[in-house]
């Protein structure tokens, strides 16, 4: 990634507001009669976040959008909650997968019941839904992760990578861009592990994995985490007393910026829920309407007003950048 691309990702990043998400025009009256349903991941401040985006798309469209949450991050509750939607015949389900191709017979069974399935976080199965909407492509923000670990690691060293799970393929999409970034720019750097090591979306997980390999692996210099919970790995890095370890994970304001402030956390990935979960929405919205979605389309939302179609996914730019300079600016 150029380093103009990075500057110019944090310039943008303090711009972002919930007040910014959503700029659109008055609704039509008949609008109202539209249901579109985002299925979120689980319960959390990130998804509270997205929460937030749709609340803005209702206001703005005046049309009957909301969150459905599942009680875990298993992915029979996802399928679960879709196929009590499917039955109350809704216009567009939106949904941000657990395991993306586990939901793809229900996908096909709401496609067939004439409903619009728009998802996020699940470029790998484009082809089985109605468009796919994401922040950015997966091997751009990837690359970030490897620029800022060697950064850090000053390019050498022992590393390891989590994601929250292995059938999270945007998890595993960064995970696999980010090593074959340091490959490539950091060949001193040495990954420990032939695959991620999963934090299963848990803070606690994250926590006594870091402990386990710490242990196991006393000179590693640098861990990063596709999941949001590196928050965890530094402080088991605190908690060890291991100030030479760096961090650099995808990040929340609410758990991470005292990590940040106080340098256990390196630097903190992101993009705002809120305007993807708008985004996401109001590109369902527009195909309910039969308006369609192509490269140029305003989405409405920070980022991506501007979209980029390619093969089904609608790719916006909306990349975060944290640091200890400016995670102040946020608080979801």
């Amino acid at each position: 990634m150029k380093n103009t691309l990075v500057k110019s990702v944090c310039a943008c990043a303090v711009a972002l507001s919930t007040a910014a998400v959503g700029t659109t025009a008055a609704y039509a009256a008949e609008d109202s009669d539209i249901t579109v349903v985002m299925i979120v991941k689980q319960s959390d401040p990130w998804f509270d976040d997205m929460t937030l985006g749709i609340e803005k798309l209702k206001e703005d469209l005046g049309i009957n959008v909301y969150v459905q949450t599942p009680v875990s991050g298993d992915p029979s509750q996802q399928i679960s909650i879709m196929e009590n939607l499917i039955s109350q015949k809704v216009d567009a389900i939106c949904v941000v997968p657990n395991d993306p191709r586990a939901l793809i017979p229900t996908i096909k069974k709401a496609r067939e019941a004439g409903i619009k399935v728009v998802t996020h976080e699940a470029p790998d199965i484009a082809d089985s839904v109605d468009l796919d909407v994401e922040a950015f492509r997966n091997e751009d923000f990837g690359k970030l992760y490897g620029d800022f670990l060697g950064e850090a690691m000053g390019g050498s060293g022992q590393y390891a990578g989590f994601v929250g799970g292995l059938t999270m393929t945007t998890h595993m999409a960064w995970y696999n861009a980010a090593v074959e970034q340091i490959k490539a720019k950091y060949p001193d750097m040495e990954n420990i592990s032939a695959e991620p090591y999963e934090d299963k979306n848990s803070l606690d997980q994250a926590y006594s994995r870091t402990v386990e390999i710490l242990k196991a692996y006393p000179k590693i210099k640098g861990f990063f985490d596709c999941s949001v919970h590196g928050s965890a790995i530094a402080q088991a890095l605190k908690d060890k007393k291991r100030t030479d370890v760096k961090v650099v994970s995808l990040a929340m304001p609410s758990t991470s910026a005292n990590y940040l402030k106080d340098g256990s956390i390196y630097k903190g990935l992101a993009w705002r829920p809120a305007d993807a979960g708008y985004a996401t929405a109001y590109a369902a919205y527009l195909l309910v309407k039969g308006d369609g979605v192509a490269s140029g389309t305003d989405l409405k939302a920070p980022g991506y007003e501007k979209v980029e179609v390619d093969n089904g996914i609608a790719y916006g730019y909306a990349p975060l950048v944290f640091t200890a300079d400016n995670i102040s600016d946020y608080n979801y």
